[in-house]
């Protein structure tokens, strides 16, 4: 249809020229349908129209009896050298967006395979989640959720690097490895939390020597160098993730016979439990550090008890959620938001609130952000 419209504006130009008096010179104008082509079609479908436009033009000269005039020829070599560019650069644009549709099946490739949906039953638990990458491309960054089946219920984590979009996803994929690989093998929720901080621990403390290892390289490699010429090469960058890096997390452990959940609190922002008379935050009366920063850690990890009875369910979020700002930088309120939508179901209640947290921020996030809900079923 868009095609049938440039070819016919060829036509209306052509024809309002050539009746058009002597003085009156509209063929320029037609360099305008390979440009609109440009913006719809492909390189092919462009250089079809620039070629027609092209032979309109000399159809206007030869009917006008002026086509070996210099201000003809002028119009014509402008007509070319235009047309050609504009193909050119269609021909650039098409292969950039084959290139970003690579980069985004690389991506969802990648979000299948390190953050997996979490199944939408597990155990006598109902599940929803969803991830919102503050990266324009990415569709994972450094939020991460898991969940796992042990022999007495369900274990799930949902944790935050420090930092977000690609730069953080090394310690997402490291994190959820180990707790895929461990989740089912402690018995206590503890051990659990000290064998992943102690994986995360260890990973930076690889990252920390391999950046002291590069910058003792390079500085024995500039030391050996006694010439001026060429120019000394820039000092490898200094891991700052290195002594900096940790992730904030919530461990919980939701058992099969409706027993109290427990739960371990890791610098994360407290989960909200939903119920028929309203919304409890559970706060950690005794907090743990993040993950990763193991040497601040007390002797044992704390564990929290609270109810979980059927129908309640529950909403954990990272802090790319509540820190999310509107245009006049007022955080999203998302306890005050979710008051009307907390006996919905998971997937619903989701959906609510995906689309309330888009709305407030404008369309884009400056911070990852998921969020996870589960509801026990009767």
């Amino acid at each position: 249809m868009l095609t049938a419209l440039t070819l016919a504006l060829i036509v209306l130009i052509t024809v309002v020229d050539i009746v058009s008096p002597p003085d009156v010179h509209l063929g320029p104008l037609l360099i305008v349908a390979p440009a609109l082509t440009a913006s719809f079609a492909g390189p092919r479908a462009t250089a079809w129209v620039a070629a027609l436009a092209f032979a309109a033009l000399t159809v206007i000269g030869a009917v006008r009896s002026s086509l070996t005039s210099a201000n003809i020829e002028t119009q014509l070599s402008a007509q070319l050298i235009v047309s050609v560019l504009i193909v050119g650069l269609r021909v650039l644009r098409e292969r950039h967006e084959r290139e970003l549709a690579r980069v985004r099946s690389v991506s969802e490739a990648a979000q299948r395979v390190l953050l997996r949906p979490l199944p939408e039953r597990i155990g006598p638990l109902h599940l929803a989640s969803v991830y919102l990458a503050a990266e324009a491309e990415a569709q994972v960054g450094g939020d991460l959720y898991a969940a796992a089946r042990t022999a007495t219920g369900t274990r799930l984590l949902v944790g935050d690097v420090r930092g977000k979009g690609l730069s953080s996803l090394g310690d997402a994929a490291l994190l959820l490895g180990a707790f895929r690989a461990a989740a089912h093998l402690h018995a206590e929720l503890p051990d659990l939390a000290a064998y992943l901080d102690g994986s995360v621990s260890w990973d930076l403390a690889q990252l920390a020597e391999q950046s002291r290892r590069d910058r003792w390289e390079w500085r024995e490699r500039q030391a050996l160098s006694a010439l001026p010429f060429p120019p000394p090469e820039e000092p490898p960058e200094e891991s700052g993730d290195s002594g900096e890096s940790f992730i904030t997390a919530v461990l919980l452990d939701i058992p099969d016979d409706g027993s109290p959940v427990r739960l371990i609190d890791c610098g994360h922002p407290p989960p909200l439990l939903l119920h028929p008379d309203g919304i409890t935050a559970l706060a950690a009366r005794q907090p743990s550090p993040p993950l990763g920063l193991g040497e601040l850690a007390p002797t044992r990890y704390e564990t929290e008890t609270f109810p979980f009875r059927p129908g309640d369910r529950l909403l954990i979020y990272t802090d790319g959620v509540i820190e999310a700002r509107d245009a006049q930088r007022r955080f999203y309120p998302l306890t005050e938001r979710v008051t009307a939508w907390r006996t919905e179901r998971p997937g619903a209640l989701l959906h609510h609130l995906r689309r309330d947290l888009l709305a407030h921020v404008g369309g884009r996030l400056d911070d990852d952000a998921a969020m996870v809900v589960v509801e026990r079923l009767p």
